[in-house]
């Protein structure tokens, strides 16, 4: 198994792999997000307090869920690549960390929008939106030293102490709603009994979700060749 995936670390052998998953996985993601899509917007019912506002939430919650899983791969590649020096971490982490900014950036915007009218303000400084903004600025703020240290050794040693500590923030948000009074809801799908969203709410909001993370694996491959092929040009290590 690892000497499979440091010989994945090679340019050559990971192109093959690329170009053998990404059709699939591609197809896999439009597929899902086509039915989710029409799912969430057409079939779902209308919600009976918020009305067809409520359909945000097919966006806002896949997009949230999505930015701390994405941040939590990170920090666990990253610590594997300061172990066992995998080659292809760095540029794994370097290719997610625009992803992940965007979906916790869609993540704040939808629920400004969603908040305006059910609560009355954009923007409130309770603990779990101002959790997900500090995880905004984690992503930012590794996007940043990966553009200011020159030496790539130090780049991606700094970059992934940076995302290492940062996880501390990531059970921060999930709890937030239960350790403080927040203006978000206690969790209702991830409970341990049952949710407490109708299924036929539910359904389309877990197909969204799987489509948002095959869209997720799509752009990353992607971005880690377009990544390796800058590096291999600009006859610079990649690790």
């Amino acid at each position: 198994m690892w000497n499979w995936l440091h010989q994945l670390a090679s340019p050559p052998c990971f192109n093959r792999f690329v170009a053998m998953l990404l059709p699939w996985l591609a197809a896999a993601w439009l597929t899902t997000f086509m039915i989710g899509l029409w799912w969430s917007l057409v079939k779902a019912p209308a919600d009976y307090q918020q009305g067809e506002g409520y359909r945000i939430i097919f966006i806002h919650v896949p997009a949230a869920w999505l930015s701390l899983f994405i941040y939590v791969v990170m920090a666990s590649v990253a610590a594997i690549g300061l172990v066992w020096k995998f080659k292809l971490a760095p540029v794994f982490t370097a290719a997610s960390a625009p992803l992940g900014a965007a979906f916790t950036a869609l993540t704040l915007v939808t629920g400004s929008v969603w908040g305006k009218p059910m609560w009355g303000t954009w923007w409130v400084w309770d603990a779990r939106l101002t959790s997900e903004l500090i995880l905004l600025f984690l992503y930012l703020g590794y996007i940043a030293l990966q553009n200011t240290i020159s030496d790539v050794r130090s780049r991606n040693q700094a970059g992934a102490i940076l995302l290492i500590v940062g996880v501390v923030n990531i059970p921060i948000i999930h709890y937030s709603v239960e350790w403080w009074n927040t203006l978000h809801q206690p969790a209702s799908i991830m409970k341990f009994d049952s949710p407490s969203v109708h299924p036929q709410m539910l359904y389309p909001l877990l197909l969204m979700a799987i489509s948002f993370k095959l869209f997720y694996g799509t752009a990353l491959l992607l971005a880690m060749q377009c990544i390796l092929w800058q590096r291999q040009r600009g006859g610079n290590e990649y690790a």
